[in-house]
């Protein structure tokens, strides 16, 4: 048994002790609900007395902190989300116990027929949780925050998994698209941003949808959250469907009053920016998921975010460095193998 293997373990063993203490009970079982690329783990909790399932998180520490997911989950309900409530918890250990909002996620559920009804139900959640944004009480996603977030593109998919090394004019004008990119970004309007809204954590329930997820949440672009819902890791839509959609969620926020500009194709040119961020932070996050945490399954979708990055950064004058490097990246590639 490896020491990773004996950690975990133990760690089952000693959540097993507390979630005895917390149902008052050891007439229970236990079974994975779901997996993550971070190091938390989520287990189904159910009573052997017929009660309703729980789920128990474990977030080891130091590696995670339970405390951003409770201060979340507060404000999630304050706005009216459906978000797990908390029954229990361990803040020092990293054991909580969840409200169970389902087993059928938005990913699992959606197709042609259902998804204009699922999605609309995830605007009117959006709109909601933006709607209950207010200052200083979550962390800004500012501009050494984004920067961050897009260096990873270079650092961890160009350089280690696909061996490519930008010269110091590439690496000058990347950093100099990263610049405007981030320009544009920070002129938006702030509300309160999930960070990871896409339809593998909302989950179909009553009131629909369930939200997960969430302890990542900032204060920060309006875009955001419609970007990672429309334009997905794990599923595409058709871009006149996804405009379509994004055409509804900016109807929905004007009746609400929510900051989004008056000009849908102004507001449209702020999604795909904000999306663009996104797609080059996820492009290296997946590829530092498979190199340094020996998770490489994550890398089957990167074809979906070159595809979502490429025709953004060949539409604006703007970002041309970025299209020629893009389109440099369709030559056959050197990738590094998982662990390389």
């Amino acid at each position: 048994m490896t020491s990773t293997s004996a950690s975990l373990d133990a760690r089952l063993a000693a959540l097993q002790e507390w979630l005895a203490t917390a149902l008052g009970t050891r007439a229970f079982s236990l079974a994975p609900a779901s997996t993550d690329a971070s190091f938390r783990r989520y287990f189904r909790v159910t009573p052997a007395d017929g009660a309703p399932t729980l789920v128990a998180m474990d977030a080891p520490p130091p590696q995670e902190d339970c405390r951003p997911f409770v201060h979340v989950a507060s404000l999630l309900a304050d706005a009216g989300v459906n978000a797990p409530k908390i029954h229990a918890q361990d803040l020092d250990r990293g054991f909580l116990l969840l409200t169970d909002l389902g087993t059928t996620t938005y990913l699992q559920a959606l197709d042609a027929g259902n998804a204009d009804a699922l999605f609309a139900d995830a605007l009117d959640t959006l709109v909601r949780w933006q709607r209950a944004t207010r200052a200083n009480v979550l962390p800004p996603y500012d501009a050494a925050l984004l920067r961050r977030e897009l260096m990873l593109f270079p650092e961890w998919y160009l350089g280690r998994h696909r061996g490519i090394a930008l010269d110091a004019a590439e690496s000058a004008s990347l950093h100099a698209v990263f610049e405007r990119i981030i320009a544009a970004n920070l002129a938006q309007p702030a509300v309160f941003v999930h960070r990871d809204f896409m339809p593998r954590n909302l989950m179909v329930s009553a009131p629909n949808p369930g939200v997960l997820d969430f302890q990542d949440a900032v204060t920060g672009p309006i875009t955001y959250d419609v970007a990672s819902l429309f334009k997905d890791a794990f599923v595409s839509w058709p871009e006149e469907q996804v405009l379509d959609w994004t055409i509804r969620y900016w109807e929905r926020a004007r009746r609400a009053g929510l900051p989004v500009k008056t000009d849908f194709g102004e507001f449209w040119r702020d999604v795909e920016w904000m999306g663009l961020q996104r797609h080059l932070k996820v492009l290296g996050i997946f590829a530092r998921i498979c190199h340094r945490d020996g998770k490489p399954a994550y890398l089957e979708d990167t074809p979906r975010f070159l595809a979502y990055a490429r025709p953004v950064a060949e539409r604006y004058g703007e970002l041309a460095p970025l299209a020629r490097l893009l389109a440099r990246l369709d030559r056959p590639a050197h990738a590094a193998t998982a662990g390389g």
